[in-house]
């Protein structure tokens, strides 16, 4: 049972920085109707700016300028590249976020080498037991810090003009604009929200018991990509639920691997991609999306 109760919050925990890179998936498309593959390029640019300046200004100071950093990649990218195709079909602005996806990796991945950057925590490696179980203080950091950030940002979509206006952008682009809502603005803010969550995700992807920032860190945004989708690209509650599921099935899978044994090795991996499958067969739109509707 103790057992059990760790790899649950150690799921809840991993699960809860799910949300918040899938929480970047869906504000990008709920302002744009875009599929942003470049997700894993902000998340290891945020992670490799705090890692780069903590020896020098501390490490609070670095993951501050680390999310402006990737705040200000995620803008720069929609500034410089998808503002040219503004009116092409969604399938080619996905495309285009591959190919800037690509040359981003590329380059920070050089610049890493085979280096695992440290980002220089508070917590390292120490633990805390209750009742028998025991759990990483980055476990607990990263799950008040992620519920923290994604209960401050629901607020500010329901309340903020921001909000209402990417929410109106959402509902229908042209109607927005005619009301003077500034789409580039609205798609502009979406971007920078999207990369300054993804930095803080990084932080908490890379820390204890993690050994550090490495180049495979960008595919812990390939295992948000689920979470968003079975909950619902374009639903912020479903990019949460999303997360929590995704982290608590890998979690589990992973933690009972001996037990899963006839399901061959690396179940862990493979588990979420398999509930995000059978999500979408019952619900092709994932559990909180919006269904389509068309009329015959």
């Amino acid at each position: 049972m103790t057992t059990f109760v760790e790899l649950l919050l150690g799921g809840l925990s991993i699960g809860s920085v799910y949300a918040l890179i899938a929480l970047g998936f869906v504000v990008i498309f709920k302002a744009t109707e875009v599929v942003n593959f470049a997700h894993a390029s902000l998340l290891l640019a945020g992670g490799y700016v705090t890692a780069v300046l903590h020896d020098d200004i501390g490490f609070w100071p670095a993951l501050l300028v680390g999310i402006a950093g990737a705040a200000t990649v995620g803008a720069g990218i929609e500034f410089f590249v998808m503002r040219r195709y503004r009116g092409s079909d969604q399938s080619v602005l996905a495309i285009v976020t591959i190919g800037v996806d690509i040359l981003l990796i590329t380059e920070l991945t050089r610049r890493m080498g085979t280096d695992v950057l440290a980002l220089g925590d508070p917590w390292g490696n120490e633990v805390v037991s209750v009742g028998g179980v025991t759990l990483a203080q980055t476990r607990i950091a990263a799950f008040l810090a992620a519920g923290l950030l994604i209960t401050v940002f629901l607020l500010a979509f329901r309340y903020t003009s921001w909000g209402v206006s990417m929410r109106a952008a959402a509902e229908n682009p042209q109607t927005a604009a005619l009301m003077g809502i500034k789409l580039g603005r609205v798609s502009l803010a979406a971007w920078a929200v999207a990369g300054a969550l993804a930095a803080v995700a990084a932080l908490f992807l890379t820390v204890f018991p993690t050994p550090g920032l490495e180049r495979a860190t960008s595919l812990a945004a390939l295992k948000a990509f689920p979470a968003a989708i079975l909950g619902g690209l374009d639903s912020t509650t479903g990019a949460l639920a999303g997360g929590l599921i995704v982290g608590v099935t890998e979690s589990l899978a992973t933690g009972y691997q001996s037990d899963l044994a006839f399901l061959g090795r690396g179940i862990g991996d493979l588990a979420p991609y398999l509930v995000m499958v059978a999500v979408l067969l019952i619900r092709p739109a994932g559990l909180f999306g919006t269904k389509e509707l068309a009329r015959v």
